[in-house]
């Protein structure tokens, strides 16, 4: 009677998950989730993250339950924990998600090793964290795209694999787990107060609910950041308790469809980056040889969401309190950080980790690169005004009112630029003065990049 492990990493659903799929058409299977102390005492082991870990992984266990199957839980080293339970249950093979991770590369190299030593045959699903895998949609003569644009053109051309069902039963062997524990067993800290609860359960009444009301709006609106309306899916993906697949065979041919699938085609662009360039997580992917300034004052600031810009320090005190942030304020955000104050995306791209319940290397370091110029972007000295910004995606103000209470009956000009605000006002309402000059910051940057 053959026995197949499925080890879950960032697959957490039972639905189109080719790992369960296949590991399933064995006699026995046995799930097997491994809490990871690598992973958990690094930066992902954030307690916004762990708290929605554990709610996919209690919410993963009912369904497997529900289809006669558990979750099996150990905790320590993953190669170590799923070699211990191939001797314990006699398992063939071994099922898993490919990953891009350097961590998850190394970690797939440890697992085939390791396995094969002990005759067990170790299956790499490819097409489960993205919709297509890195390395199926690469240029003639480069392992892959460095520029989306003709990326996504190929992408398009690709055949997408079918959807998965969830399997209907489970038969799993008597082996030893451990209990899911509490948040404070693995990480300290507070978790944010507005947070997303975790889980495929969640994950796809989300879908469901963004697919039948809002993605249609989603060309026109996905800019507006008062109007909230893009799908909040992606710290579900993150964790795949949804399937990007699902979401791309799904979408319909209107505009607003059509343009959510190229978001997600922008995830798949930025893993095939990272698979063929590991080092781009910490490294500059192209440099500019850029001496950033060190100002921890400035980046307390920053971090805090009191610069004195209203729309900059909306969007960060969103992150402290939902642990997560419209795209648009995340690339306003960004580009305050690295090219108005001139501070290493680096230190921006951890402080999004800490915070961010959908803060992955591939998808958050890439874009802090994109942002910063030493990425892929084609205009990698662009620089987004922070009060032209505002005027463009908040012009009422809505979005600032709601994060920044302190300015919330302010008249929409005083909101959208901070030099109509009169220090006396500032004073009486706890605000601070704008800790930089756009003007003069601008003229820095490009200066240090060469143009000025």
């Amino acid at each position: 009677m053959t026995t197949a492990i499925s080890l879950f990493t960032r697959d957490l659903r039972v639905h189109d998950n080719p790992v369960l799929h296949h590991a399933a058409r064995a006699a026995n299977v046995v799930p097997l989730f491994v809490l990871d102390e690598a992973v958990l005492s690094g930066a992902f082991g954030s307690p916004n993250r762990v708290s929605f870990l554990l709610d996919s992984l209690a919410d993963l266990n009912r369904s497997l339950e529900s289809r006669g199957g558990r979750l099996v839980i150990r905790r320590g080293d993953p190669v170590a924990e799923v070699c211990q339970l191939v001797s314990e249950t006699g398992a063939e093979e071994v099922h898993v998600a490919r990953d891009v991770s350097g961590y998850a590369q190394k970690r797939e190299d440890r697992l085939r090793l390791e396995l094969s030593a002990r005759h067990c045959v170790l299956h790499v699903h490819e097409a489960v964290i993205t919709t297509q895998p890195p390395g199926a949609v690469v240029p003639s003569g480069n392992d892959h795209f460095a520029v989306f644009t003709p990326y996504f053109r190929r992408w398009c051309e690709q055949q997408t694999r079918a959807v998965l069902p969830a399997p209907d039963v489970l038969r799993v062997p008597e082996v030893q787990g451990r209990p899911l524990p509490g948040r404070r067993a693995l990480c300290d800290g507070e978790v944010s107060p507005r947070v997303l609860r975790g889980g495929e359960s969640e994950g796809r009444e989300r879908m469901r609910e963004w697919s039948a009301a809002t993605v249609c709006e989603y060309v026109h609106a996905h800019d507006d950041l008062a109007a909230d309306a893009t799908s909040r899916l992606s710290p579900y993906l993150h964790f795949g308790c949804v399937s990007s697949t699902e979401l791309v065979v799904n979408a319909g041919p209107s505009e607003g469809e059509q343009a959510f699938v190229r978001q997600l085609a922008w995830r798949d662009f930025h893993h095939q980056v990272l698979a063929a360039r590991p080092a781009s997580s910490e490294r500059d992917y192209r440099t500019r040889h850029d001496q950033w300034r060190e100002d921890p004052g400035a980046l307390h600031a920053w971090q805090r969401g009191s610069t004195g810009y209203p729309i900059v320090d909306a969007g960060m005190r969103q992150l402290q309190a939902e642990g997560w942030m419209h795209n648009r304020a995340r690339l306003i955000t960004a580009s305050f950080l690295t090219k108005t104050l001139y501070l290493d995306w680096r230190l921006g791209a951890a402080h999004f980790l800490d915070l961010l319940v959908d803060g992955d290397i591939a998808n958050n370091n890439l874009n802090w690169q994109w942002v910063a110029g030493t990425g892929t972007d084609t205009r990698p000295n662009r620089v987004l005004n922070p009060v032209r910004q505002a005027g463009r995606y908040d012009p009422g103000g809505d979005y600032v009112r709601f994060h920044v209470p302190e300015l919330a009956d302010l008249p929409t000009e005083q909101l959208l630029d901070p030099d109509r605000l009169q220090p006396t006002e500032r004073r009486r309402r706890g605000y601070p003065a704008p800790i930089v000059d756009l003007a003069e910051a601008r003229e820095r940057f490009m200066s240090a990049r060469g143009r000025g």
